[in-house]
């Protein structure tokens, strides 16, 4: 049986050199090569929607691939695909870097100038690894455990315009519908998902943003457990204290989260910090909330354009959603899609205050009443993502009886999630 190798590398010279010596090895299948980590990401995630089976056994990883630095984009793979072996070419051959190689989730180290033997040994040793951790998980057609959960940023356009709301129901969607879900709050200087969820806590993201290999446990001992079943992972309360989550701490922590839950929300807030960039780098889907008045429409412009000249993400690969909107408003969602060169959700989110002021002054929101129709907006944009699991394949405990707010189940639209 032949070894798939996939090449990641962003250099033109050393993808044309790396796949010539990759076809000379016996019995091996190269992939056409990808030439920076989101292409890698995505290219992984659509074989493992597809089965195990198609996923490349051997990941060559180079250097210079970017955005996302060669390490931390280890790291991802690791976390998301463990059956698939990476090995890292590089010009640095150092005990220090093997060993953060390893550490980062690398199955091997191959130095550059490359050599037709060093490669074959590496490839060779990764790939029996690879078939050994296929054996162990089962490739008869079950679902990738590597490929994780979903992960889903909610970033505001300005202060005010809702999104910590919006992350909140979302996030209590997908948990009522019976789905794993952890809600994040990488606001990490003015986060209130813990005002507006009534919690009192001692851990918070921070405590684990010093932590580069975050077993289950270690996640477990920073999570809060809440009594909508939500596990939370809270901004801290000295807000200064947030400059020590860094992106590449991000990165794990998202990473660890999406390798435990099935839907993983991510409160972003509206400032852009390294934390939150790595976060909507990461995602699945991005979720931008605006008003549907000029200032908060500029914003979100914006913000659009600055993800796409940070080469976080893309116009077309972000979707903006509309809160409190009206019928009379002069901006509508055809003419915010128009400006900000973004797809814009179905769904809209009425402007409904007075439902949202009990529940939001006592820190309950939670507790928002089903026949709401911001709730009921909320839960359908759950259901148009796709994060819900519909009542028909929803098992014991999930939605409520006589809660309708989860119009959304009936409104999920195909090929998203």
């Amino acid at each position: 049986m032949s070894t798939r190798i996939l090449p990641a590398v962003g250099d033109a010279d050393a993808v044309r050199s790396l796949t010539t010596l990759i076809g000379q090895l016996p019995d091996v299948e190269p992939l056409a090569p990808v030439t920076d980590s989101t292409q890698l990401v995505d290219t992984l995630s659509r074989l493992a929607a597809e089965s195990l089976d198609e996923l490349p056994e051997v990941v060559v990883v180079h250097e210079r691939i970017g955005p996302v630095p060669a390490l931390e984009l280890i790291r991802e793979v690791a976390l998301r695909f463990p059956a698939v072996g990476v090995v890292l070419v590089t010009s640095d051959a150092s005990p220090g870097l093997f060993q953060a190689a390893m550490d980062h989730g690398a199955r091997g180290l191959a130095a550059l100038p490359l050599s037709y033997e060093e490669l074959a040994s590496r490839v060779q040793a990764v790939a029996q690894w690879s078939a050994g951790v296929r054996r162990h998980l089962g490739a008869g057609g079950d679902p990738v455990p590597g490929a994780g959960g979903t992960v889903v940023t909610v970033s505001g356009a300005k202060g005010g315009v809702g999104a910590t709301l919006t992350a909140v129901q979302l996030a209590l969607a997908a948990q009522t519908s019976g789905r794993a879900t952890a809600l994040v709050d990488m606001d990490l200087q003015t986060g209130d998902v813990a005002s507006y969820l009534d919690v009192q806590f001692r851990r918070s993201v921070v405590d684990l943003a010093a932590i580069n290999d975050i077993s289950p446990r270690v996640l477990a001992d920073a999570v809060f457990r809440h009594d909508s079943g939500l596990a939370l992972l809270l901004a801290p309360a000295e807000g200064e204290r947030g400059e020590e989550v860094t992106d590449r701490a991000a990165r794990h922590i998202v990473g660890a989260l999406r390798s435990r839950y099935e839907v993983v929300v991510v409160d972003c807030g509206a400032q852009l910090g390294g934390a939150g960039a790595a976060a909507v780098e990461m995602a699945d889907r991005a979720l931008l909330v605006t008003t549907p008045d000029v200032i908060a429409v500029r914003g979100a412009k914006r913000t659009v354009r600055m993800w796409d000249r940070l080469q976080i993400r893309k116009a077309e690969e972000t979707t903006v959603v509309v809160n409190r909107h009206t019928r009379s408003t002069e901006i509508q969602p055809p003419l915010i899609a128009r400006i900000t060169g973004t797809a814009v959700a179905a769904t809209t989110v009425p402007a409904h205050f007075k439902e949202l002021q009990g529940v939001v002054d006592a820190g309950r929101v939670h507790e928002l009443e089903a026949k709401s129709t911001v709730k009921q907006a909320m839960w359908a944009l759950a259901g148009e993502l796709g994060l819900v699991r519909t009542p028909q394949t929803g098992h014991k405990g999930g939605r409520p009886r006589g809660d309708r707010g989860a119009a959304g189940f009936r409104r999920r639209r195909d090929g998203t999630g």
